[in-house]
């Protein structure tokens, strides 16, 4: 383990101020050692020490004009981390907090997410602390424009393919491709993913990452023989992911009772009526609260993490990083949750990951949990190389098929090495074990 610990402070010391990074490395390394005790050729290639050094950092201004006619500045980001199976891959962050160390952590977890799809994708992450909120359309589109002005010159179906992320949807990935098409003076669709249908987009692009985080977890539980059937469940969260996960809960038995946005959270004992989230979040934009002023028998509380108060028997946060905490996993606990999957990126801290694991809860990480939206962004890459469009039900039937592989593969990794339960360890070891065997075959580049 000195091996191991030893680059973890090698990380700490040489990215200072980084505590996310520091999280998502420590956390995955510290899961490895099983697996360099079975394979010492990897610690005598380095994998390890290559690994958690990024392939590039690119950091950029990004300058615009507002609606006042005032410049304004930016700062913008790429980190390209791995490409050992393919083209980078990873979406574009638009939000204050974003700074380096956030896109290092997401791109980090991102290799071994795309590892785990079974697609031929690296893994990267990028975006800028640019707040759309509050923005008007052109003044998001002049610094979308500005953006992919530097980005333009760091990406291509073969090199790097962006996507979405938070703050980034089909409105700003829009105007991003509109200046990389003028930029190139070509029509290279598969440059990046999250596109409109009409233009290049895949179906279910919108639904997959709250689909696949339902479908992994469906197999989860099934294996201990439950299932969405009458179960009780509550997501944070109401962008897409928190959306489409409750619609596939729904749709599969499932009482969804409680959603959150970064304000607030709304219980909802009969169930909460997801298309009235749909219309305020996806049309109107307005916050959580007004819920409760078209459904009065709702309760509406005054803190977004206060949802894992609340009695369930699944929980899906599907909100930000680091949001559910030692002191939230416990209540879920005492509440009676025996089954928590990860929608967002890192949003159980490690101290609540304990917690869950030592109550023997049924814990399924982003890396593999979340893994459905770059899944669908890689088959929307398929499907750019084919200048073909493959209808909804067989883009969710693949992706359903991809779900299952991971959690296949994830606890068949956790058998073999000796934690039959542990999903995390299974997908920290499968996702790294893919990646490093094709950096052995590549040789020490």
């Amino acid at each position: 383990m000195s091996y191991i610990r030893d680059i973890i402070e090698q990380v700490i010391e040489r990215n200072p101020g980084e505590p996310e990074f520091h999280q998502a490395v420590t956390e995955v390394l510290e899961s490895l050692q099983v697996v360099i005790d079975r394979h010492p050729e990897y610690m005598k290639a380095g994998i390890l020490e290559r690994l958690v050094e990024p392939e590039r950092q690119i950091i950029f201004r990004v300058p615009w004009v507002d609606d006042q006619g005032r410049v304004r500045v930016n700062r913008g980001f790429r980190v390209q981390f791995s490409s050992a199976i393919g083209p980078y891959k990873g979406g574009i962050r638009f939000h204050p907090s974003v700074y380096l160390g956030i896109i290092k952590f997401l791109g980090f977890e991102q290799v071994f997410k795309n590892a785990l799809t079974g697609l031929p994708i690296g893994g990267g992450k990028g975006g800028s602390d640019f707040d759309p909120k509050g923005k008007s359309d052109d003044e998001v589109m002049r610094f979308c424009q500005s953006f992919m002005t530097e980005l333009y010159r760091h990406i291509g179906a073969d090199i790097d393919v962006p996507a979405g992320d938070i703050g980034v949807g089909a409105r700003e990935i829009g105007y991003m491709f509109g200046q990389y098409k003028r930029i190139r003076n070509s029509f290279e669709s598969g440059v990046l993913t999250g596109k409109g249908l009409i233009y290049g987009g895949s179906l279910v692009r919108k639904e997959a990452t709250g689909y696949g985080l339902v479908y992994i977890t469906d197999q989860m539980i099934k294996a201990k023989g439950k299932s969405f059937d009458g179960a009780r469940v509550a997501v944070s969260g109401s962008g897409n992911v928190a959306i489409y996960c409750a619609e596939k809960v729904i749709q599969l038995g499932g009482k969804v009772v409680a959603m959150s946005d970064s304000n607030g959270y709304v219980y909802d004992p009969d169930g909460i009526k997801l298309e009235t989230i749909k219309q305020l979040k996806e049309v109107e934009r307005k916050r959580i609260k007004e819920y409760k002023e078209i459904h009065p028998k709702a309760e509406y509380h005054e803190s977004s993490f206060g949802i894992w108060e609340v009695s369930c028997d699944i929980a899906f946060p599907c909100a930000t990083q680091n949001e559910l905490d030692e002191k939230a996993a416990k209540t879920l606990v005492a509440n009676g949750c025996y089954a928590v999957a990860e929608g967002a990126n890192m949003p159980s801290t490690p101290e609540a990951i304990d917690v869950f694991l030592s109550n023997n809860v049924l814990f399924a990480p982003g890396k593999a949990a979340n893994a459905g939206g770059v899944a669908t962004s890689a088959l929307e890459m398929i499907q750019n190389s084919m200048r073909y469009s493959w209808s909804f039900e067989e883009v969710d039937a693949k992706l359903k098929s991809i779900m299952i592989n991971i959690y296949k593969n994830i606890s068949t990794a956790a058998r073999e090495y000796g934690h039959e339960d542990n999903l995390i360890l299974g997908a920290n070891v499968a996702g790294f074990v893919k990646v490093a065997e094709a950096m052995m075959a590549q040789g020490i580049v």
